[in-house]
């Protein structure tokens, strides 16, 4: 007894006496709890890992729907991650209204020495409960004992069972979980099912407390506990808070009872001893280690109590020994239970087990090795260990042999190629051990085919480093192998392209198709362009519509220019995408290293700069990035930045140029023409400035500005006697914003001005956009009484045809005819057919840049009625408009 004493073999058979009382007894679990497991299916279904942090945002809204008492979080949550999934996840634990535990748990630090308290981040901490999720792992591996918390930095936090049961103090020892509560009957549900909101899966959580964690086997979350049973660590953390609710925190009896129980063990065998034959002495001892148990079994199904009887049935053991010295060959007796003993265990084996001898021929076969590698025991023993590994035919790396094995460390794990009785090569997990034999040293294995998990890993790694529509690989994917491609060709001295791939119009596939055949299209688009890349390049996608491609100039003939131009020309054939043929056009932004940038970011970065001049200045083409590019880019900032400041502070003005009768020389009107007044440069060209004001987002923000102060300004001049004709220039903005007929309605409500003294100019880039919403709009504009006049007509590509399509009320001939109509007979041609189409369609024409006496006699004598332009003034602010054209009957005589 000593001897067991001070080896502490006693804590061995303990643990498997209590072991055998849970396996005997059957508790069923409360339902209380619910485990919503993060499991295969759920990654599988989500497509991807890890899971953004807005996934368990909305997790915990679901939760909360379904009015779930408490949400325990069993995932680290003590890192940053993305700052706007951060924000929602904190919303959401807000929201909650604090009924959500996250975890807190220690691990060792780098040095091992030292623990490191992980919390979650304190954001979050902010509106969460904490738990401690650490458990002790006993000397067998197994975990039996939880605490109710522990002291974190010197203050106590309570454990996540112990939070959800409700019990929990600073003083209370740890007790032990009682696995006679059966894992089977735990509710789980799907993290995958409660995320999409299944009803019949929340209707399970109502009112239900639940543990959120992995139970995936790729997460690694798992704990051995007793009766050789895994669980994940979900199910442990809710096995130990189901043990509080039901009453069984289970506590070891004191060591009084042991003692007692030894002692009274020792009188009865002092009485019996010479009384009592061997054979009534041993089935007395029998017959009491079996009430004992029986009331060992007893007192720990009525109460949360186990009677520690290790040390009792091990002193019965040695009292039976001790009678059977004088009665049986021990050595012969102990040596037939030691391989009985070996031989139940090793058949009862999950895992296959093989044992050798010392020429490595097999000796004990388990039927885990026939469920492994399909082959019975008998066709095995005795063949050599080495017939179960791969050839060097069967796999392309050498095949593994248990001579190899010799040379490890006990316990080592090792992974080689098993070969199965069918000839298929699969992966091996094994633990190899030596011991010495009678007959010489000997080998064990303890193997498992872990070709499942193999696959399970590499779909991970997959999921996290390609495209899952296209099969190519991810923008994460990209960087990490254009670095490693750019930091080859540094010290080789070589070139690398990044070539930007733009698809041009794909959104309207996407409309008009559905996003099945855009899909189809996208893979039939990698496929092409995977097809004339060379097998040293990349190809990867970067977004949407967006492809990557990574080559050395070297494999690509030195020339990046005709490089893309193939790329693009590879596109003017069809793409089949189902039972469809497409036309997809691509547009092409192309960097090499090291000119075009230096690093993965800067060559990524400059080939999307390029891409956007290219889409920008040549649609289907390919552009090369050079400096002027960025600067460009800089400068469009810049002054991106100065207008949003400009619109703040007022640095925009009206200016208004006359529009007169030419038969007269009457004024009829006004166009409104914007400047900007710049605080250092003084007044700025609209040239400059309005191409980047229509293509920002202030675009709209000027439009209605413009519109409503020069409705204002044409009201005031209305009011005071002077019925002028407006003319405002539309921008694309305008009607992208969907109600510019509103939009209309409503300046001329604020202003007062009446609808026939508005007049808006279009030019024909608005109208390529959308034909069938601009005429929409045009016909709710003119029932306002509003009239619609194009501009600089002659100058686009189908303006005939657009006067037949919308319902125009003018038109303004462009100033480049204009200006050469004196010296130029095609202009006078084409002015003069103008107007007499004007005419025939019942349309008024103005005519634009009109500089001099003779051009404006000559316009009237074509039958032009209207014009403006520098012969009749320049556009000037309001108040010189004012003073020089509505002051005096003279005053507009003399322009």
């Amino acid at each position: 007894m000593a001897i067991v004493l001070l080896g502490g073999w006693q804590n061995g058979l303990r643990h498997a006496l209590v072991d055998l009382r849970f396996a005997w007894q059957s508790r069923q679990v409360s339902g209380d709890i619910v485990v919503i497991a993060i499991d295969a299916s759920s990654i599988d279904r989500i497509g991807v890992w890890p899971w953004p942090r807005v996934l368990h945002a909305e997790l915990i809204r679901q939760l909360e729907k379904a009015n779930v008492q408490d949400i325990a979080l069993d995932v680290d949550f003590s890192t940053p991650s993305d700052a706007s999934s951060d924000r929602n996840f904190a919303e959401a634990l807000q929201n909650a209204g604090g009924s959500v535990v996250l975890p807190s748990f220690q691990q060792p630090r780098t040095d091992k020495t030292t623990l490191h308290v992980n919390r979650p981040l304190q954001q979050f901490a902010e509106h969460s409960w904490p738990a401690v999720v650490n458990v002790e792992v006993g000397p067998d591996g197994l975990v039996r004992r939880y605490p109710f918390g522990e002291k974190l930095d010197g203050k106590f936090m309570p454990s996540m069972a112990a939070v959800l049961a409700g019990q929990y103090a600073e003083k209370r020892a740890p007790f032990l979980i009682d696995f006679s509560i059966r894992t089977a009957g735990i509710p789980k549900v799907s993290f995958a099912d409660v995320l999409r909101g299944d009803p019949a899966t929340l209707q399970k959580l109502q009112g239900k407390k639940v543990i959120i964690g992995g139970t995936a086997l790729e997460l690694g979350d798992r704990f051995s506990v007793p009766n050789g049973v895994i669980v994940s660590g979900p199910v442990l953390q809710t096995l130990a808070a189901e043990s509080l609710l039901q009453n069984r925190a289970l506590q070891w009896t004191s060591h009084v009872v042991t003692l007692t129980g030894l002692t009274l063990l020792a009188l009865i065998m002092l009485f019996s001893w010479r009384r009592l034959s061997a054979g009534k002495r041993v089935a007395l001892l029998a017959a009491t280690a079996v009430a004992l148990e029986a009331g060992a079994f007893a007192l720990q199904m009525a109460f949360p109590l186990i009677l520690d009887t290790s040390l009792i049935q091990i002193a019965i053991i040695v009292y039976i020994a001790a009678i059977a010295l004088d009665e049986i060959d021990i050595k012969d007796l102990l040596g037939r239970v030691a391989e009985s003993r070996f031989q139940r265990v090793a058949m009862a084996l999950g895992d296959g087990l093989i044992c050798t001898d010392c020429s490595y021929l097999i000796t004990v076969w388990n039927p885990g090795a026939t469920a492994i590698f399909g082959y019975l025991p008998e066709e095995m023993i005795g063949r050599p260990f080495d017939e179960i590994c791969a050839r060097d035919g069967a796999v392309a790396t050498s095949s593994f042999s248990i001579k190899n094995a010799a040379h490890l460390a006990p316990g080592s794990v090792v992974e080689f190629d098993g070969r199965r009785s069918n000839g298929e090569v699969f992966p091996v997990e094994a633990s190899f051990s030596g011991w010495q034999g009678t007959d010489g040293f000997q080998f064990g294995a303890i193997l498992r085919d872990i070709s499942v998990r193999k696959r399970e890993a590499e779909r991970i790694r997959y999921l996290a480093e390609h495209d899952t529509l296209t099969g190519l690989i991810n923008r994460n994917t990209l960087h990490a192998g254009l670095a490693a491609m750019i930091a080859k060709a540094e010290a080789e001295g070589c070139e690398v392209a990044m070539l930007v791939v733009g698809l041009d119009g794909f959104q309207q596939i996407n409309h008009m198709l559905g996003h099945a055949s855009g899909d189809l299209v996208l893979r039939g688009i990698s496929e092409r362009l995977t097809a004339g890349v060379p097998v040293s390049g990349m190809v990867a996608r970067l977004s949407g519509d967006e492809f990557a491609i990574a080559v050395r100039m070297s494999d690509i003939g030195e020339n990046v220019s005709r490089f893309a131009e193939q790329i693009g020309a590879s596109f003017e054939a069809p793409l089949l995408a189902g039972n469809r043929q497409h036309r997809v056009r691509v547009s092409i932004g192309a960097a090499v290293f090291p000119g075009g940038g230096r690093s993965a970011d800067e060559l990524l970065s400059n080939s999307h700069l390029a891409l956007s001049r290219a889409k920008a200045s040549k649609r289907g083409g390919h552009v090369l990035f050079e400096d002027a590019i960025r600067r460009e880019l800089q400068t469009r900032l810049t002054l991106e930045a100065e207008l949003a400041a400009a619109a703040e502070h007022d640095e925009f003005e009206l200016f208004y140029q006359p529009q007169l009768h030419l038969a007269d020389g009457r004024l009829i009107g006004a166009e409104a023409l914007i400047r900007w007044r710049h605080p250092v440069r003084g007044l700025v060209s609209p040239a400059e400035f309005m191409p980047i004001v229509n293509t920002s987002p202030i675009s709209e923000k000027m439009a209605v500005w413009v519109l409503d102060t020069a409705c204002a300004k044409a009201a005031a001049w209305e009011r005071s006697g002077h019925k002028l004709r407006i003319g405002v220039n539309l921008s694309p903005s305008q009607f992208q914003s969907g109600d510019l007929a509103g939009s209309v309605a409503q300046a001329l409500a604020r202003s007062g001005l009446s609808p026939t003294s508005l007049e808006l100019e279009i030019t024909e880039d608005i109208l390529l956009h959308d034909e069938k919403g601009a005429l929409n709009t045009f016909l709710k504009i003119q029932e306002l009484g509003v009239r619609i006049v194009f501009d600089d007509f002659g100058t686009g590509f189908a303006s005939l045809s657009y006067l037949k399509k919308f319902p125009l009320d003018g038109l303004k001939i462009d100033r480049s005819f204009v200006f050469g109509l004196l010296a130029n007979p095609d202009d006078a041609a084409i002015v003069s057919s103008t107007i007499g189409l004007s005419k025939q369609l019942g349309l008024s024409v103005i005519a634009e840049g009109i500089e001099d006496r003779a051009t404006a006699d000559f316009l009237v004598r074509m039958g032009c009625e209207e014009g403006q332009g520098y012969f009749f003034g320049r556009p000037m602010p309001a108040r010189d408009f004012e003073a020089k054209f509505l002051t005096s009957p003279a005053a507009a005589e003399v322009a």
